[in-house]
């Protein structure tokens, strides 16, 4: 049996690790595990004062400052309930701009003089911590020899524990900030963001006659795409290890075509790792309502419930840890990457963003009669217009290499952001804008054509899978972010351009109602005409990735910014920089050093996927083609060699104009924008060449030579 089959049998060998959950009786409160790890408000009603936990949940529900005298009270409260948890450690966790966590562990003990050790935690070291700042992407905000940061704790996400085999961590959520107060992470501006979006929108629910909300908290609910795959090929393959896709892999005879894997049967070894996920998570207190298979072989997803988009975030960040983590236990590896296989549908990240009063009002929910929801139509109606007139900002938002793959491939939204509300809601606008507004009828049913089965609710539109920002009911949905991307940007400049949208949208209700509440629904509806006339050209509900849809795109004045360094220059754009500075979001400097940062990890993995590229084309499958050349020749078989040799001959050339443009004389560094642009037009287009030559090669190579994992194997064998 060839060395590759041999794999295959072990690769598809599975049996219970141990670390099985088996079935419990879940009616049995001992058996419920939600939030058992977490500073919860229950833990906190337990353990803090009375009048400590008063303080501290007036912070999480009106966004109050804390009392930071009150800190000594907390430290010591959550100190017991981690160290009852086996924790001895405890960590300041935040999140750099490196787009995932970090963290730096300290002990809760220290030692005594008599040669023991007592266990401390103190207000102090709660509230703020000191991590270098100089080894994180800063941008230029922080020079290398500057390293003074600090880590400020953040109560309106609750601290929590992470459990090891040998022990236990308590978490405790943090901003990152540098010596001089900027934001050196994406924690704080998404914070500022909900704030500007909640001040904002109370403005506007005053207008609109709502005296009752104190504050409008944004919520997402992601639904997370991935790939599992089993070990044993992930670390044959150099190139997943390194960048977290195969920079190599002819397309296998069977991928998705038949459409077979969507919502299919759930593989035993596949549902024996998504349990312990969720139930890791359950005791992290993350909210997982759904699984499934994703389109792709080996490709699911799993999905939250909704919740403030801090924690929301918080908690993704979360979830994509635990499951890489668990995934391990079963053998298997967790692919995050956008596009771990060229010609299989690629992962991305659903963001579902609504707004919602503390009262408990979703403001964009339609309800049984949108055409006389005032609230409904003002709300949305600021979505549209803030996404029209930022649509290159949200673009910016969500790039990064993988999206250059992603985005556009037949799978994923287009680079081209337009936003598709559904039948029922474009007619009610469209009649607000011709002014023959009509009364909305009550909801028809769907017969299915027998008395067995009961009639179903008919929705007023269906929904479109290939728009980027759709409306999905009582919320947008924001369907191209990537999968292995922190939600905090994509969601800090939805809040920040939906606030900006508000606030003009109020000014002008105000003025049309000319200080009297009489003609309310008239001056609301005024409004709404307006505001959806003039922005109405980035509704769009047909199929995105037609291509008479991109040159319509063209005609209407969209955007269509096909990589990143086309997109990210909006971050740093003028109006970008008035609107950040305005709602005290974001400074100038701190737009200038993300676009920087990002423009660097750009060429940085560009470079990593480029390096990588050429060492296994030169190491591996050129030796591998070699040697299959001179079997043949060994066999007599020349014509058979005439075949092959002029292909090797074709990858040598594309290899070597590879090896040409990866040389760092070549390459100009200093100038991030300048490196971006030549990593996209030279070094991208030189990979493209040695892989098209590479993957024919493969359909050549004797199977037993050739040195890689085929996609074959890495997407069928679960």
């Amino acid at each position: 049996m060839p060395r590759t089959r041999q794999h295959n049998v072990t690769a598809a060998q599975w049996s219970a690790n141990g670390a099985a959950l088996g079935s419990l009786d879940l009616t049995l409160p001992g058996n419920q595990v939600f939030g058992s790890n977490v500073f919860s408000p229950a833990v906190q009603r337990q353990r803090l004062p009375k009048h400590v936990f008063k303080a501290l949940q007036r912070t999480l529900a009106h966004g109050e400052a804390l009392d930071t005298s009150l800190a000594d009270a907390v430290a010591q409260g959550m100190k017991e309930w981690a160290m009852e948890k086996g924790a001895t450690h405890y960590t300041h966790w935040f999140q750099p701009l490196t787009g995932s966590t970090a963290e730096k562990h300290d002990s809760f003990y220290a030692p005594v003089g008599d040669g023991t050790a007592i266990a401390e935690f103190s207000g102090k070291e709660l509230i703020q911590g000191e991590p270098d700042a100089s080894s994180f992407p800063t941008g230029g905000i922080r020079a290398t020899f500057e390293a003074r940061g600090y880590t400020a704790w953040d109560p309106t996400s609750p601290a929590f524990i992470l459990e090891n085999p040998n022990g236990a961590l308590l978490c405790i959520p943090t901003a990152f900030t540098s010596w001089t107060g900027e934001a050196l992470d994406h924690k704080i501006p998404l914070l500022r963001s909900m704030d500007a979006l909640s001040g904002a929108a109370i403005r506007a629910l005053r207008l609109l006659g709502d005296d009752d909300a104190r504050r409008v908290f944004t919520t997402v609910g992601p639904e997370q795409e991935y790939f599992l795959i089993d070990e044993q090929y992930y670390f044959e393959r150099p190139d997943l290890v390194t960048t977290g896709r195969t920079l190599f892999g002819a397309k296998p005879p069977k991928g998705h075509e038949l459409d077979d894997h969507y919502f299919g049967s759930i593989p035993e070894r596949i549902l024996a790792c998504m349990l312990e996920t969720e139930q890791e998570l359950a005791k992290l207190g993350v909210p997982i309502k759904t699984r499934h298979n994703e389109v792709a072989p080996n490709q699911y997803e799993i999905a939250p419930i909704f919740e403030n988009s801090n924690v929301g975030s918080d908690h993704q960040q979360l979830t994509m840890q635990v499951m890489q983590n668990v995934a391990r236990r079963y053998g298997l590896v967790c692919l995050l990457h956008e596009k771990p296989f060229a010609g299989v549908n690629g992962s991305g990240k659903h963001n579902n963003w609504s707004m919602g009063t503390d009262t408990g009002d979703n403001l964009l929910e339609p309800g049984d009669t949108p055409s006389e929801n005032l609230n409904f139509l003002f709300f949305c109606t600021a979505v549209i217009q803030a996404v029209n007139a930022h649509q290159a900002l949200l673009r910016a938002s969500i790039a990064s290499p993988g999206q250059d793959h992603r985005l556009g491939a037949n799978e994923a939204p287009p680079a081209i952001i337009s936003i598709f509300l559904g039948a029922e809601l474009e007619k009610v606008f469209a009649a607000i804008e011709s002014g023959k507004v009509e009364r909305s009828k009550p909801g028809s049913f769907l017969g299915l054509g027998t008395p067995v089965l009961p009639p179903m609710p008919l929705h007023g539109g269906d929904r479109n899978r290939t728009s980027p920002f759709a409306f999905t009911g009582n919320k947008f949905e924001f369907r191209a972010l990537g999968s292995s991307q922190s939600l905090a940007l994509p969601n800090t400049v939805l809040n920040t351009i939906v606030a900006e949208a508000i606030d003009d949208l109020s000014g002008k209700l105000k003025t049309a109602l000319k200080g009297s509440q009489a003609n309310l629904e008239k001056a609301v509806t005024k409004v709404v005409r307006d505001s959806y006339a003039a922005n109405k050209r980035i509704i769009f509900d047909g199929d995105n990735y037609a291509p008479e849809w991109h040159e319509e795109a063209e005609k209407r004045g969209l955007y269509n910014l096909r990589s990143t360094p086309d997109a990210l220059p909006w971050l740093v754009e003028k109006g970008t920089v008035a609107l950040f500075k305005k709602y005290g979001v974001l400074s100038k400097r701190e737009l200038e050093s993300r676009h920087e940062v990002f423009l660097e990890q750009y060429s940085v993995k560009i470079n990593i996927e480029s390096e990588t590229a050429a060492s296994i084309a030169r190491t591996q499958i050129l030796p591998a083609a070699v040697r299959h050349i001179n079997e043949l020749r060994m066999a007599g078989l020349e014509e058979l060699v005439e075949e092959i040799e002029p292909v090797v001959r074709e990858l040598h050339f594309a290899l070597r104009g590879l090896e040409d443009v990866n040389l760092k004389d070549n390459q100009d560094d200093s100038k991030p924008e300048k490196w971006a642009a030549y990593m996209h037009d030279r070094v991208v287009p030189a990979m493209e060449d040695v892989r098209e030559v590479a993957d024919r090669l493969e359909k050549i190579v004797a199977d037993d030579l050739w040195p890689l994992p085929k996609y074959s194997e890495m997407l069928f064998i679960k």
